[in-house]
């Protein structure tokens, strides 16, 4: 279409999406009035608006098919107790003389094998408060801990996040994973020694918070890991021998694996339907976000940013981390932010040169610095897991920032500023 809304519109619908995510409204009805909101003001018509609206949540639709396909190998993962078998399993392997370091890698491998990341920390999170009452850590170093691993193993994983991205670049999925392996391992790192500064700041663990993590019926960590192998092998096929097996079947085909590995393939509907109400929570969040990334993208906003990087004497390339920095404190969500910023700014940074991988690293690692903003359910979720209150919880987030910004500098310069000059 050849509708443009202004800058200041898109900027309004921004704002007022994220006005009413914060009164709680569900964040993709707040998405929608915001791009509704955001069109008109723009000064496009009722009708342009809702086409550019239309045309924008359709664009995401093909990551939307994979991200439901997905729910197939998370459901498996989490109902049937692997995922806890293989927190446990790492933790146990690590061992509590580095409590936080064990609890950071448990989650980035969680996450990196397709849990949810607050999933994942709220998986590890009754191992983690055990720890901590024997060692006398702080609530807040082992959330610190989970969260910064579970940041990490989110940029290397086959999550909705990573999907959206791979999917708006059109680069593989084990491509944007691979790509995330080295800022992913600084991250962890920066995690482990932060938390460790911050093992008797914040409130202690009370002995009745400590839970019981042994599962019955639970597997074992080498039936439990199948699933998650047989679809990274799967993936895997496609730069290694150039077989391609689409995300959509991979990623189920290593949950029907792991169940019949685990003995428990009679329960894979169950599964299924548990990981399918996951997963169509973020696939309808993804609808919103393509609404308003319609708007966005036919806006002046973009075109504002770049000037901005301009006028500051940034290069092209920055405009991939800003992007997904930018998006992701507006939508508190990493899935919400590199959809809503590889959407937008995709085609932009291709046409000023940069490589659809690199692009697609850079946005996705931006995307982790400031996702965790309290008007998003993963600030609330992740408190929530070990019993910290809200004041305690705002005191984590320029720690978690930083972690973010860490990878985000880290992948910058490794497809930004390296790739740029050679």
């Amino acid at each position: 279409m050849d509708v443009q809304v202004t800058a200041i519109g898109a900027l309004l619908g921004l704002i007022i999406a994220i006005v009413m995510i914060l009164r709680k409204i569900p964040p993709v009805y707040a998405l929608m009035a915001g791009a509704l909101t955001g069109g008109i003001v723009g000064g496009a018509s009722i009708v342009d608006t809702v086409d550019l609206m239309i045309g924008g949540a359709g664009g995401i639709i093909p990551a939307v098919l994979r991200i439901l396909a997905a729910g197939v190998l998370a459901g498996v993962l989490i109902e049937s107790g692997a995922a806890a078998t293989i927190a446990q399993g790492i933790v146990k392997r690590v061992g509590q003389t580095r409590a936080l370091l064990a609890l950071a890698v448990a989650t980035m491998i969680l996450t990196a094998v397709g849990v949810f990341v607050d999933v994942a920390v709220i998986t590890v999170a009754p191992i983690a408060l055990a720890i901590a009452s024997q060692a006398g850590l702080s609530k807040t170093a082992i959330l610190l801990a989970m969260i910064g691993g579970g940041k990490a193993g989110n940029i290397m994983s086959p999550n909705p996040n990573t999907i959206a991205v791979s999917e708006a670049f059109n680069v593989p999925l084990t491509s944007v994973m691979a790509a995330g392996i080295i800022p992913a391992a600084f991250g962890v790192t920066a995690t482990y020694f932060i938390a460790k500064r911050l093992s008797n700041k914040g409130t202690a663990v009370k002995l009745e918070e400590v839970e019981s993590t042994n599962a019955k019926g639970a597997p074992s960590f080498a039936a439990a890991i199948v699933a998650p192998l047989v679809a990274i092998i799967l993936l895997m096929l496609r730069p290694l021998f150039d077989i391609v097996v689409d995300p959509m079947i991979a990623l189920p085909l290593g949950g029907l694996a792991g169940a019949l590995v685990m003995g428990k393939f009679k329960m894979m509907n169950q599964y299924a339907i548990s990981g399918l109400n996951k997963m169509s929570g973020v696939a309808i969040l993804l609808i919103g976000t393509g609404a308003i990334a319609g708007i966005i993208s036919n806006s002046g906003l973009r075109d504002v940013l770049i000037n901005g990087l301009d006028g500051l004497g940034l290069p092209a390339y920055a405009l991939a981390p800003a992007s997904g920095i930018f998006m992701s404190a507006a939508t508190a969500s990493t899935t919400a932010g590199s959809a809503v910023a590889s959407s937008v700014f995709g085609a932009t940074l291709l046409e000023l040169g940069v490589a659809g991988l690199a692009g697609a690293a850079m946005v996705h690692a931006g995307a982790t610095v400031l996702d965790h903003l309290p008007h998003g359910s993963f600030f609330h979720a992740t408190a929530g897991s070990v019993g910290m209150q809200i004041n305690e919880r705002l005191k984590l987030i320029p720690y978690e920032s930083l972690v973010g910004l860490i990878m985000a500098i880290v992948s910058t310069l490794i497809f930004g500023v390296f790739q740029w000059f050679l």
